[in-house]
């Protein structure tokens, strides 16, 4: 029997939990009829900066405007070589090709889907000017090790966060710090289905060098730094008050939903651990996991699919093609990745959000033990 609420995020559910304090927030922003550059943009600023311990965050329209700005500020020569994940969305190597760089593309570890500083380290040339290490699925990626490349190497580090905020990173030092805000600069996106998302489209770039910072903020404003003065080919990229206002009602509850996914994800690993079959999702012992995506491995990966959708429970592949191999990249004649290919045809996720009940769990998992005890 089909379970008809399933749903890989069920925004309605949150959105239902927080009707009264969420409507309250966007009748301000009606009556007060500021969208752009208004005080509410402003306050999500420095709650997120508080939020993450880091000194400048610029709101800007979405994640990937967010990922080029953080390279537009770097003024980085056409021909240049960013290495970045071949095991990730288009974004993050797309912004890099946009802006006349050249991505070189990194294998991931199977297990946890990132990339790794020795990977990386293979991968540097003369020409390589920056890595774009990317937090994926909810965990960070290791930054120690990322950042003493970077150091040694007179390298720039642009992490993506769009799937980890929130995710704490542990260094051997003992020291801890906020993903997105160890290397030189940080992204993330604020689309609706992100850990932090807003009702529409959002991104934010974080950092702590504020000479960086105020180039990325003129940058976002059409490279202005004084009302009609222009000093770079910027471009138009800015939150609007109505989704700053959302995005000021879900902060406060951030590591609350962060926990519920990680609950989540608990009870997934004990229902699922026994099968061998599948290889659960890996984690790194330096980095919380926040799971914007609870991914598996199996070999049976469309069957499987398959059986589940006609249960009424969605599943899907995050990412079908390595970004190596998709027809945009071909002309820049980048490097290719085999190993990404055996990762991309056996990922299969299960629906994550915070708002999944036990019930819906119990079911999502008998139903996958009952495919493989047939």
């Amino acid at each position: 029997m089909k379970h008809p609420a399933l749903k890989m995020v069920d925004l309605q559910r949150q959105y239902a939990a927080l009707k009264t304090e969420m409507d309250a927030a966007l009748q301000e922003v009606l009556n007060a009829s500021v969208y752009l550059k208004g005080a509410v943009g402003r306050q999500f600023e420095q709650e997120l900066s508080q939020y993450l311990g880091v000194q400048h965050v610029i709101a800007c329209a979405n994640g990937t405007d967010a990922l080029t700005l953080a390279l537009m500020a770097l003024d980085l020569r056409p021909g240049a070589e960013v290495i970045v994940p071949d095991f990730t969305f288009i974004a993050s190597a797309e912004s890099i090709a946009f802006l006349g760089l050249k991505p070189v593309f990194a294998p991931c570890n199977p297990r946890t889907f990132l990339m790794e500083p020795e990977a990386v380290k293979k991968l540097l040339t003369p020409a390589t000017k920056a890595i774009v290490p990317v937090h994926l699925f909810g965990q960070c990626a290791n930054m120690e090790g990322m950042m003493k490349l970077a150091k040694e190497h007179h390298l720039y580090v642009i992490e993506d966060n769009a799937q980890s905020l929130g995710s704490d990173y542990h260094f051997s030092d003992g020291k801890t710090a906020k993903a997105g805000t160890m290397g030189h600069i940080g992204t993330t996106s604020f689309f609706p289905s992100k850990n932090l998302g807003c009702y529409g489209d959002g991104g934010a770039v974080f950092s702590n060098d504020e000479k960086l910072a105020q180039r990325i903020r003129s940058l976002a404003n059409h490279g202005m730094s004084a009302p009609y003065t222009h000093d770079s080919i910027g471009m138009n990229s800015r939150l609007d008050e109505l989704q700053a206002a959302v995005l000021r009602v879900k902060l406060p509850h951030l590591q609350q939903f962060n926990q519920a996914r990680q609950t989540v994800a608990t009870l997934y690993d004990e229902a699922l651990q026994h099968i061998n079959a599948l290889t659960l999702p890996g984690r790194v012992p330096d980095s919380t996991h926040v799971f914007h995506q609870y991914t598996l491995r199996l070999e049976k990966r469309e069957d499987l699919r398959a059986y589940l959708n006609e249960r009424g429970i969605p599943a899907m592949i995050y990412y079908p093609i390595p970004l190596h191999a998709q027809k945009a990249f071909e002309k820049l004649e980048c490097n290719r990745v085999i190993e990404t290919h055996e990762i991309c045809n056996s990922v299969l996720s299960l629906p994550m959000h915070p708002n999944l009940t036990t019930e819906e769990i119990h079911y999502i998992t008998s139903t996958i033990n009952d495919f493989f005890a047939l």
